[in-house]
């Protein structure tokens, strides 16, 4: 189990984003303590998605730093930010459907790997050891999920709200200690969706860090330690769950009308 003292994992300060003359994101600034769930809001467009591109190095930040453990990680390959301890689900599940469920947990296991190339090819003890016990870690993974009866059977052949928990699982495999979360109850029904709060829960006893985007607000305000808002790529409001929800500025940006997704 990952220790859980109440420690800063990651501080993001002042990050912006420009696209041409377009601010998407304008001096945000986020801190998650270690064992926490902790959840960006706001409407459609509002830049949460830009954020979560800039914290995984999918785009480049344009002022502002991103630190993680103490360390700046910002304009990193995503590469090096998952060998770092930081891992992302997507809107859209990306499983690889063709393939058996332990193989997807295995594939986000062979991020990090203890043998060279040459150890490899030759299917060498080094390598016989690793693929050994990367096998049994995605074992115990899926049983701590309660898909363990299904690893033999394609990713595709899951229930919707199971390939949610897999693919969170398959991030969770690459070692990381913070998982970022981009609309995990999205397309869900409501049972899924209370499936996915407690499987969330469940993450937390264990000691994962959590940092979701989610527009399902009972799933927000059920399972967050602390929400931020932003609005039109601006930070307008953070708190404790009720705290946002009568927040005045909250409650006109999400009703003062709908954008386009940035």
């Amino acid at each position: 189990m990952i220790d859980v003292a109440k420690e800063v994992l990651l501080e993001v300060k002042n990050i912006t984003k420009r696209f041409g003359g377009i601010v998407a994101v304008d001096h945000v600034s986020v801190t998650v303590n270690r064992g926490e769930v902790v959840s960006i809001i706001g409407p459609n467009g509002a830049g949460k998605t830009t954020v979560f591109n800039m914290l995984t190095g999918v785009y480049e930040v344009d002022e502002g730093t991103i630190r993680f453990k103490g360390e700046e990680i910002q304009n990193k390959k995503p590469k090096h930010i998952v060998e770092a301890g930081i891992s992302r689900t997507f809107q859209n599940i990306r499983l690889f459907s063709d393939l058996r469920v332990i193989e997807n947990v295995l594939i986000g296991a062979h991020i990090k790997t203890d043998y060279n190339f040459f150890q490899s090819v030759f299917r060498t003890k080094k390598f016989r050891d690793v693929e050994d016990e990367k096998t049994v870690e995605a074992i115990r993974l899926l049983k701590s999920i309660g898909l363990d009866h299904r690893r033999d059977d394609y990713a595709s052949n899951l229930p919707y709200g199971d390939q949610r928990k897999l693919e969170i699982t398959r991030a969770i495999a690459t070692g990381a200690e913070l998982i970022l979360l981009d609309e995990p109850a999205a397309g869900m029904n409501p049972q899924e969706s209370a499936e996915l709060m407690a499987f969330i829960r469940h993450l937390k006893n264990e000691g994962y860090t959590i940092l979701m985007i989610e527009h399902d607000m009972s799933v927000v305000m059920n399972i967050s330690d602390k929400i931020y808002v932003i609005d039109h790529g601006k930070p307008i409001a953070e708190g404790l769950p009720i705290e946002i929800a009568n927040n005045p500025k909250v409650i006109e940006a999400y009703l003062g009308g709908v954008h386009n997704d940035a």
